[in-house]
C-alpha cells in the first residue's frame, strides 16, 4: 500500500472517530440539559446547545483538515486517558463539576431557583462564542496543545501568537467560556460551579506546569520571559 493512501484511510479513522465522538457528546449535553430542566420548552438551553455544537462541529472540521495531529491529540482526554495520577484526579473532579455546570441550570429552570434576563443570556452566549474563538486561535498557534498532559518527541515551546502574553491562553478562554455557560443557559446558581471549576483548572496548570518544565526543554526560560499564567498584568 502507498504511503499516501495509508494516511488517507488513517485521516478517515481519525475523522470518523472524532465526528461520532462529536455526535455522542452533543447527545449526552441534551440530556444533561433538558432531563434536569423537565422541559423542551427551555429556550436558553436550546439556543446554547445549539451554539455549542456549531462552534465545536467549525472547529472539529477545520482542525481535521488543516491539522489532524491536533485532532488525534484531543480525542483522548479525561481522567482514564491521563498518565499521572495527580492529573487523574484532577481530572476527575473537573468532569463531574463540568457536568454539574448543565444539570445544575436545568434544576435551576424547573425550580424556578433563579431568573436572567433574556439580553443578559444572549450576552453570555455571545461570551461563549468569544471562548471557542480563543481556543480556536490556540489551537492554529499550538498543534501540541492534546487533550492530556503530556510531551511529544518532537515538541517544541510556542511563545507565539497569546502565548507571548500568557502561559496558558487555552485555559484563559475556556475560563470565559465556564463563566458564561451557566447564565447562557438562565442560571445564576451555576455561575459557582463555573467558579469551582476554574479554581480546578487553575490547580491543573499549576501541575502542568511542574511537569513542563521537568520535562520540555526551554519551558523555564519561556516562563521567565512570560510572567503571566492566565490574566495578563494581574496573573
Amino acid at each position: 500500500m502507498a504511503e499516501g493512501t495509508y494516511r488517507a484511510l488513517d485521516t478517515t479513522k481519525l475523522r470518523n472517530k472524532a465526528l461520532s465522538g462529536l455526535l455522542k457528546m452533543q447527545v449526552v449535553l441534551a440530556l444533561l440539559i433538558f432531563l434536569p430542566a423537565g422541559s423542551l420548552r427551555f429556550w436558553q438551553g436550546w439556543l446554547f446547545w445549539i451554539v455549542f455544537l456549531a462552534l465545536v462541529l467549525w472547529i472539529t472540521l477545520y482542525f481535521l483538515k488543516y491539522d489532524p495531529h491536533l485532532i488525534e491529540g484531543r480525542i483522548e482526554a479525561g481522567p482514564v486517558a491521563e498518565q499521572q495520577k495527580s492529573q487523574k484526579v484532577i481530572q476527575a473532579i473537573a468532569s463531574a463539576l463540568a457536568i454539574a455546570l448543565v444539570i445544575v441550570p436545568g434544576l435551576d429552570y424547573r425550580f424556578h431557583g433563579s431568573s436572567v434576563p433574556a439580553a443578559i443570556v444572549l450576552i453570555a452566549d455571545a461570551l461563549v462564542v468569544i471562548s471557542f474563538v480563543i481556543v480556536f486561535i490556540v489551537f492554529r498557534e499550538n498543534s501540541f496543545a492534546a487533550g492530556t498532559i503530556k510531551v511529544e518527541t518532537e515538541q517544541r515551546v510556542i511563545s507565539t501568537g497569546l502565548y507571548r502574553y500568557v502561559r496558558h491562553p487555552m485555559y484563559a478562554g475556556a475560563a470565559i467560556g465556564i463563566l458564561a455557560a451557566p447564565v447562557a443557559l438562565g442560571s445564576i446558581w451555576g455561575v459557582l460551579i463555573g467558579i469551582a471549576l476554574n479554581a480546578v483548572i487553575v490547580v491543573r496548570l499549576l501541575n502542568e506546569e511542574r511537569y513542563l518544565s521537568a520535562n520540555l526543554p526551554g519551558y523555564d526560560t519561556y516562563r521567565r520571559e512570560v510572567r503571566y499564567r492566565l490574566v495578563p498584568m494581574v496573573w
